[in-house]
C-alpha cells in the first residue's frame, strides 16, 4: 500500500529531530525538504511535524536568513560536499552556532506551518505556531529587506541552489557570465555522482561555477549589502517569490491565533504578487520568467518556474488564465488525463534531457506546488489529473528524488523524503478522490 510506504521512508529518514531527505546522498537537513516534509508528517507523526519545523528555525541566523542546510555534527568531514569546511559559517557575525550554509530556499515553510496546524489544530500545534510566528516573520522581513537588490518588492536568489532547481536551464544565461574553469573541480569529492550517473546531474563545468558563487558569498562574510556592485548571480525567481507571496498569506491566517495583526501580511502579499506580475510576467510568451539582475533581461527558458505564480491567491485572472494555457500547452502537457508527468522544462526544447536533474525530469514538490495553485484557481479537473499522475510515478517507481519525464521511471536518491511525504498529503486530499490509484 502506497501510504504504508511512504510512511516508512519517512520513519527511515527520521534522525532525532529532523528528517534527512535521503539516507545514500542527502545526509543533513535541508530546508524547503523539511518543509514539504512537515506537510507530510502532519497526517501520520504531527508531533514530528512541529519538531521538523522548529529544528530547522533553531539554525536561523540573526539576520532572519534560513539556511538551505543544516549541517549533522556528527558526521564525520567529508561525508558530504560541499560540506560545513567550505561553507565556513562562522565567519559571518550574524551566523549560529551550528554548522550551516549561507544561502536560502524558496520560503515555503509558513505554509508547511499552517497546513500542519490546519490538519490537527491541537493545543500542542498551536503553542508551535506561537513560537515559530515571529521566526517566520523574521525569514519574511530578510527576503523584503536584504535582498530587493532590484528595489522593487521582489527578492532575488544569489545563488541557483536557492531557487531549489539547481541546474534549471532557467540559469543557463547567467551562469554563463560567470567565470570558471571545471578543473577547478578535481580538487573535490563530488558524491553526488558516486551515488546516481553523472549524465544525471548537473556537470563539473555547472559545478565549478556554483563554487565561484559561494566563495564570492562566503568571502563576503555572506553580507548582503552592495550585492549589485559585487556579487556574479542575482536574479529574480518566480517560484521563490511566489512562496514569499503564498507565505505572507499563510502568516495572515496565523496572525489572530497568535495575537498579531494580520493586515500587514495582506498588504505585503498584495505587494509580491503586484510586483511578480509587473517584472516577471511576459506578455510576449505568456508565463513568468526570472529576471537577471545583472542584465536587466528576462531569461528565456520555458521551465516549470513559470507555473510556480499560480499558487498565490490573488494572481490575476489574465495570468491564471496564461499560466493555465501555458501548463497545458506541449511544452508541459497538463491534463484532465494525462499521458506523461509533468516536466521541469518545455519537452519541446532542443535541449530538453529527460534524465538530467532539473533540466527535464518530473519532481514531486514543484508538481505539488502547480496543483495546489490549480485547486486554488478553480480548476479541479486539471488538479485531479495531475494528482493521479503523481500517484502513478510512486506506484510504478517508489518514492524516488525525481522521475523520468516520459517513462515514469525512478531516478536519483530512492526512499526520498519529500516524494514520501507528499504522496501522504495527496491520499489525504479528499478533493481528489481518484488520488488512490
Amino acid at each position: 500500500m502506497l501510504r504504508r510506504l511512504a510512511v516508512a521512508t519517512l520513519d527511515a529518514n527520521w534522525e532525532h529531530d529532523h528528517t534527512v531527505p535521503s539516507r545514500t546522498l542527502y545526509p543533513h537537513q535541508w530546508s524547503w525538504d523539511s518543509a514539504f516534509i512537515a506537510i507530510g508528517l502532519a497526517h501520520v507523526r504531527p508531533e514530528r511535524a512541529w519538531r521538523e519545523l522548529e529544528g530547522l528555525f533553531r539554525a536561523q541566523w540573526a539576520d532572519g536568513r534560513v539556511p538551505h542546510i543544516v549541517f549533522n555534527p556528527r558526521l564525520p568531514v567529508g561525508a558530504y560536499f560541499p560540506g560545513p569546511e567550505f561553507w565556513a559559517s562562522a565567519r559571518a557575525a550574524d551566523a549560529p552556532a551550528a554548522p550551516t550554509s549561507g544561502i536560502v530556499q524558496p520560503p515555503v515553510h509558513a505554509l508547511a506551518a499552517w497546513l500542519a496546524y490546519l490538519r490537527v489544530p491541537s493545543a500542542a500545534a498551536h503553542a508551535a505556531l506561537r513560537r515559530l510566528y515571529p521566526r517566520l516573520v523574521a525569514q519574511q522581513r530578510y527576503l523584503a529587506t536584504r535582498r530587493d537588490v532590484g528595489g522593487d518588492g521582489l527578492a532575488c536568489v544569489v545563488h541557483p541552489w536557492e531557487s531549489g532547481l539547481d541546474n534549471s536551464p532557467a540559469w543557463d544565461a547567467p551562469l554563463a557570465a560567470v567565470p570558471a574553469d571545471a578543473a577547478v573541480m578535481r580538487a573535490y569529492r563530488r558524491h553526488d555522482i558516486a551515488h546516481a550517473p553523472a549524465a544525471h546531474r548537473p556537470t563539473d563545468l555547472d559545478y565549478a561555477r556554483y563554487v565561484a558563487i559561494v566563495a564570492s558569498y562566503r568571502d563576503a562574510a555572506y553580507r548582503d549589502d552592495d550585492l549589485a556592485g559585487r556579487h556574479p548571480f542575482l536574479v529574480e525567481c518566480p517560484l521563490f517569490n511566489a512562496a514569499a507571496g503564498v507565505a505572507e498569506h499563510a502568516l495572515a491566517r496565523i496572525a489572530p491565533l497568535v495575537g498579531a495583526d494580520p493586515g500587514p501580511h495582506r498588504e505585503r502579499a498584495a505587494r509580491i504578487t503586484d510586483a511578480l506580475v509587473r517584472r516577471l510576467y511576459d506578455p510576449a510568451t505568456r508565463t513568468f520568467q526570472p529576471r537577471d539582475l545583472r542584465t536587466g533581461r528576462l531569461l528565456p527558458a520555458r521551465t516549470v518556474l513559470g507555473l510556480a505564480p499560480l499558487i498565490l491567491p490573488d494572481l490575476p485572472a489574465p495570468q491564471v488564465e496564461a499560466v493555465v494555457a501555458e501548463a497545458r500547452s506541449a511544452r508541459f502537457g497538463l491534463a484532465a488525463r494525462m499521458e506523461r508527468p509533468l516536466p521541469s522544462y518545455d519537452r519541446t526544447a532542443p535541449d530538453f534531457e529527460p534524465l538530467r536533474y532539473w533540466r527535464g525530469p518530473s519532481w514531486m514538490n514543484v508538481a505539488w506546488l502547480v496543483r495546489r495553485g490549480l485547486l486554488t484557481h478553480g480548476r479541479a479537473d486539471l488538479a485531479a489529473g495531475l494528482g493521479r499522475s503523481m500517484v502513478g510515478l510512486v506506484a510504478g517507481a517508489g518514492c524516488h528524488e525525481y522521475f523520468h519525464p516520459d517513462t515514469g521511471a525512478g531516478l536519483g536518491s530512492p526512499a526520498f523524503g519529500w516524494t514520501a511525504a507528499l504522496l501522504l498529503d495527496l491520499l489525504a486530499d479528499r478533493r481528489d478522490p481518484d488520488a488512490e490509484g
